[in-house]
């Protein structure tokens, strides 16, 4: 009875207001990000730069990014480049260097507004050459690259990135809006292994995820701790993309002139997708730098996303993952 009554009332104000179509009367379906899908806008991509040793945690903003990627650095160590586009969160952090990795992973989002502490002198040119919005700290005001008094150098710049954007609005730089880098969403593929957890390597880092069946994600640990955000909510995404590349070195290094390794993301090879509590192999390919990732199964077909947050762990160490037994046993293997 009551839907009777909604749609006579409905079609009542159609008559009556002269709309063209019922369906202007309708809610409107909410916009949902191309680049994560969830809910929100497809705005302009922001890439942050984010300092990930134990003294840089808790991080700051980080549950607000759209995709976050895990790079190695020197010394084994990781770094991570966080997209933002459906939210832009008012401090994001600590923000520390740009590798040479970074270029050739944005380059498939467009140009990109790029956060970021500083660069090697041999590298800076190389940013100012790529197709990207340069948006350093070494070239922006104190007002908008803080510096966080509970925190201690290296790890205690953070980006006020609210005021960053509004000065790309107010300056009229050309950033690219959110578009297609490769994947989609919708229903996991047949098969997948039911997945209690796994632990990603590097050779001075390592992150675990274990899969949270009442928040559907997988919850991030960081060097054996809990990865909690300074929000206080535990960092973790609903796709995790591992993906195994080739890390080489290359002709960078850092200032005590440590060899900066170089993650190749162009070309193929194979991974994990992580999603809905089961693990699915994959492959992965990249023609050039200006096209997305995709990913398929070995028959060719694609594998979407689970809508959500995304991280892609950029690695050359084989994971180790605890799958479930039917009889909900954990088996753990290699």
């Amino acid at each position: 009875m009551f839907y009777r009554r909604a749609v006579l009332v409905l079609a009542l104000v159609f008559l009556l207001s002269g709309c063209s179509t019922i369906s202007d009367l309708l809610p409107k379906s909410s916009e949902r990000n191309v680049l994560s899908g969830r809910e929100g806008s497809n705005g302009p991509v922001l890439a942050v730069k984010i300092d990930d040793t134990n003294a840089a945690h808790p991080q700051i903003g980080l549950e607000e990014a759209d995709v976050v990627y895990i790079e190695q650095v020197e010394g084994g160590l990781t770094r991570l480049a966080a997209i933002f586009s459906s939210v832009i969160p008012e401090r994001v952090g600590p923000i520390r260097s740009a590798r040479i990795s970074d270029i050739e992973i944005l380059a498939q989002y467009g140009r990109v507004a790029f956060a970021y502490s500083g660069a090697q002198k041999k590298l800076l040119p190389v940013i100012d050459a790529a197709n990207l919005q340069n948006l350093g700290a070494q070239a922006q005001p104190p007002s908008i690259y803080t510096s966080d008094p509970n925190r201690s150098a290296p790890v205690a710049m953070v980006l006020r990135a609210d005021l960053l954007m509004a000065k790309v609005i107010e300056k009229n730089y050309q950033i690219t809006t959110a578009n297609n880098v490769g994947w989609s969403f919708g229903d996991a593929p047949q098969g997948g292994k039911p997945t209690q957890s796994v632990i990603m390597h590097w050779p001075a880092a390592r992150y675990s995820a274990a899969w949270s069946e009442s928040q559907s994600r997988w919850l991030l640990s960081h060097n054996l701790e809990s990865d909690v955000a300074e929000s206080g909510v535990v960092l973790g995404p609903t796709t995790l993309v591992i993906q195994m590349v080739s890390i080489i070195d290359s002709e960078y290094r850092d200032k005590i002139g440590g060899v900066t390794p170089f993650s190749q993301t162009v070309g193929n090879g194979r991974g994990f997708i992580l999603r809905d509590g089961k693990t699915f192999n994959a492959l992965w390919s990249r023609a050039s730098e200006g096209v997305g990732t995709t990913w398929t199964s070995s028959d060719g077909k694609e594998i979407k996303f689970a809508p959500g947050q995304i991280w892609v762990a950029l690695t050359d160490r084989e994971p180790d993952f605890t799958y479930l037994t039917p009889s909900a046993n954990s088996t753990k293997t290699k």
